[in-house]
């Protein structure tokens, strides 16, 4: 069992950032890295970042590239996501992953909650 805490979702204006944070706790052992997912409405979820314990290598969708950090630390099994020049496009439901990260995404095992994130005009 793994329990994914997420927080740092709001509401900012374009152009402004925010910070995500996602604590894992449990059975950790069979993930090998995590990441964020996002779902706007009407749209079907979408990859948006992961990063693997082990090397710490990281992946981005191009939408995100240049704009979105994440960032682990593996001793607290966090991941971060620092969003910076944020679009209204950005708008979304972000969802905590845990699981498997291979050849440039990721295979999700668990899942958070979800947190709102809301950029206007």
């Amino acid at each position: 069992q793994v329990q994914l805490v997420e927080s740092g979702g709001g509401l900012v204006q374009a152009g402004g950032s925010l910070r995500l944070s996602c604590a894992a706790s449990g059975r950790t052992s069979s993930t090998n890295g995590m990441g964020w997912f996002r779902r706007a409405p009407g749209k079907e979820r979408e990859f948006v970042a992961a990063i693997a314990w082990s090397g710490g290598n990281t992946y981005y969708a191009d939408s995100v590239k240049g704009r979105f950090t994440i960032s682990r630390d593996n001793a607290k099994n966090t991941v971060y996501l620092q969003m910076n020049s944020l679009k209204p496009e950005d708008t979304a439901v972000y969802y905590c992953a845990a699981g498997r990260v291979i050849f440039g995404t990721m295979s999700p095992n668990y899942w958070g909650q979800g947190t709102q994130v809301t950029v206007s005009s």
